[in-house]
C-alpha cells in the first residue's frame, strides 16, 4: 500500500472509534429540530400577520 493510503485508513479508523455514530446522528437531529421549530414559529407569525392585515380593514 501506498503511504497515504495508509494514513487515510488510520484516519478513518481513529474517526470511526472518537466520533461514534449515535452522537452523530444527535447532532444532526437537534440540528434539524432547532430549525424545524424556526420554521414552524415563522409561518405562525406569518399567519397571524396577515390575519391581523385583514381584520384592520
Amino acid at each position: 500500500m501506498k503511504k497515504t493510503n495508509v494514513f487515510k485508513v488510520i484516519t478513518l479508523l481513529l474517526i470511526s472509534f472518537l466520533f461514534t455514530s449515535c452522537e452523530v446522528i444527535e447532532g444532526i437531529f437537534k440540528a434539524g429540530m432547532g430549525f424545524g421549530i424556526f420554521i414552524v414559529i415563522a409561518i405562525l407569525v406569518l399567519i397571524v400577520f396577515a390575519i391581523s392585515k385583514m381584520t384592520k380593514k
